[in-house]
């Protein structure tokens, strides 16, 4: 494992195991004395290496890519990749392997739920889910949440809660082949929601574009105020560091 500038700001750690969850979904568990007693907060991101970078500031800290914690116990952190686009992290997903060594900065991000609100929308596509599910499983059973979920395949969807539950209004669409970039048919459904009159808090994660979409309606359409909405871009068609 190259040593560059800054992983002193860094934890080492090792990936334990890689587990093919479907098609495009892959488990990806590390594990090390460093990931110890880390705090963590359900919705939180690490950065890893991935890869090189340009060869001019290579030697500073190398290619990060963020992915969201999807677990997190004693010594282990748990990540799920979802195989998109043809960027350094995809290309890093595709090829990690159990016994790999590698980089990452601690849990970070203040992409999480807020207890204190009247309910919760949560909205996005295959990579939004990642942060969902480890924020829905930290909700009370008396939460009151609204969740629109848009994947290419019922193959690409992940288990996000352990059960039922009664106050949950979660449903899935399928796009089969349409690009998850500005999606209308994901913005429509969060349209058709019959949500209560006062504003809840909205989490939207995934692609850009469908996230601004999703934003505008909410605050020009349902006029909720702006610090009621809380985004997450992860991705979006031809930008670097997003791809």
């Amino acid at each position: 494992m190259k040593q560059r500038l800054l992983d002193r700001l860094l934890l080492a750690a090792r990936v334990h195991a890689v587990e093919q969850l479907g098609p495009r979904l892959r488990l990806i568990t590390l594990t090390g004395p460093s990931l110890g007693g880390l705090a963590w907060v359900p919705g939180q991101h690490v950065r890893l290496q991935v890869a090189a970078g340009p060869s001019a500031v290579d030697w500073l800290v190398g290619t990060l890519r963020t992915y969201t914690v999807w677990n997190h116990l004693d010594q282990t952190i748990e990540l799920i990749a979802v195989d998109h686009g043809d960027g350094p992290g995809a290309a890093w997903s595709r090829t990690v392997r159990a016994g790999d060594q590698l980089m990452l900065l601690k849990p970070q991000g203040s992409f999480v739920t807020d207890a204190s609100a009247a309910y919760h929308l949560f909205a996005g596509e295959e990579t939004a889910q990642v942060a969902y599910g480890p924020m829905l499983r930290a909700l009370s059973a008396e939460a009151r949440v609204f969740a629109r979920l848009e994947v290419d395949s019922p193959e690409d969807r992940i288990e996000l809660t352990p059960g039922q539950n009664p106050n949950w209004d979660l449903d899935w669409d399928y796009r089969h082949g349409r690009s998850a970039a500005s999606a209308p048919t994901l913005v429509a459904a969060v349209r058709r929601l019959d949500l209560p009159p006062e504003p809840g808090v909205a989490y939207l994660a995934g692609e850009a574009r469908t996230i601004q979409l999703i934003r505008r309606h909410l605050v020009d359409e349902r006029g909720w105020p702006r610090r009621n909405v809380r985004t997450k871009p992860f991705w979006t068609p031809g930008r670097k560091g997003l791809d």
